[in-house]
């Protein structure tokens, strides 16, 4: 009885770790029972989630957003277009919501929801800097509203925002509806081009694409500056990234470049340099300090803009 026993034990065991070996590794039987499981079975429904995401996984509806009443513009209104890869999205460590209600909206498909991270229109659903952003440019008595407007996508090299682009229609879409609801962009905001520089792409190439990018933004209507970040930094594989960092890249070249350049380009906040390695959660995306810097330095170069300081 006792070596029955032990025999039944033995096998119990084996079929044990056969199983979690076949399904770590995805080899037989794994494969075969599994797919046997969902042809008896089906599918299982995803869990509900109160968010929706388009194609392209952007944000697209959050069930906990307030819808407001979009303020009408004056001259003491921000309207800033933010744009660019997951350091400009919902990819950020610490969530922030506005703190002068709807005085601080995210303006998405004609519609305005109070401020509150994530932001419709951007990929990811972690925090952003942006709402913080707007709360401290009315704090500091730079505006007396807020609007936000980001469609920003993770991951996304500055080719995909040149004419022939796939996020080149959405940019023109998004300018369209802001101006469809009454609304002038006074800023633009670009925060990109980590993805570029793991890519290997030129200091020529990154230029050209850029300018095509604020082409399009010129043809349908923009007249704002636009401000371009110094952002090159995301390191580690497990990001897409490299091991170490070197802050003189073409990446860099170009965007300094492109800040002299003129066509109401100017140089945006310098992320490279600005933040330390404890201010990245996973030595990419921004953490609570890294949104608490950016959104103040952020907050210096609009203090000093011309389309803000004659609106005061």
């Amino acid at each position: 009885m006792r070596k029955m026993l032990t025999v039944a034990l033995t096998a119990v065991i084996a079929m044990y770790l056969l199983g979690g070996m076949s399904a770590r590794h995805e080899i037989f039987p794994w494969p075969q029972l599994s797919a046997l499981k969902k042809t008896a079975v089906g599918e299982k429904p995803p869990a509900p989630s109160r968010y929706t995401f388009d194609d392209k996984k952007r944000l697209i509806v959050d069930e906990s957003k307030t819808l407001v009443s979009c303020p009408v513009q004056t001259d003491r209104t921000a309207v800033l277009l933010v744009l660019g890869q997951s350091n400009a999205a919902n990819h950020g460590g610490q969530r922030h919501r506005s703190n002068y209600g709807a005085r601080v909206v995210n303006a998405f498909d004609k519609e305005c929801f109070v401020a509150a991270s994530p932001l419709l229109g951007s990929t990811d659903t972690m925090g952003e800097y942006w709402t913080l952003l707007g709360n401290r440019l009315i704090e500091s008595g730079q505006a007396d509203s807020v609007v936000l407007a980001p469609v920003a996508y993770s991951g996304s090299e500055v080719a995909r925002w040149a004419k022939g682009g796939d996020l080149n229609p959405m940019l023109v879409d998004t300018v369209k509806q802001l101006h469809d609801s009454g609304y002038r962009i006074t800023s633009v905001l670009w925060v990109q081009g980590e993805a570029d520089l793991v890519l290997g792409t030129t200091a020529e190439a990154y230029q050209e694409r850029f300018l095509s990018m604020v082409d399009t933004l010129r043809q349908h209507g923009v007249e704002a500056p636009i401000f371009i970040s110094i952002a090159s930094k995301c390191l580690e594989p497990s990001n897409g990234g490299f091991k170490e960092h070197i802050p003189d890249n073409a990446i860099v070249r170009a965007q300094l470049a492109l800040s002299r350049s003129g066509h109401g380009i100017r140089e945006g906040v310098d992320s490279d340099a600005l933040l330390d390695g404890d201010d990245r959660y996973d030595d990419c995306h921004f953490g609570g300090t890294a949104g608490e810097k950016v959104s103040q330095a952020w907050l210096d170069l609009l203090s000093g803009d011309s389309h803000l300081e004659s609106s005061r």
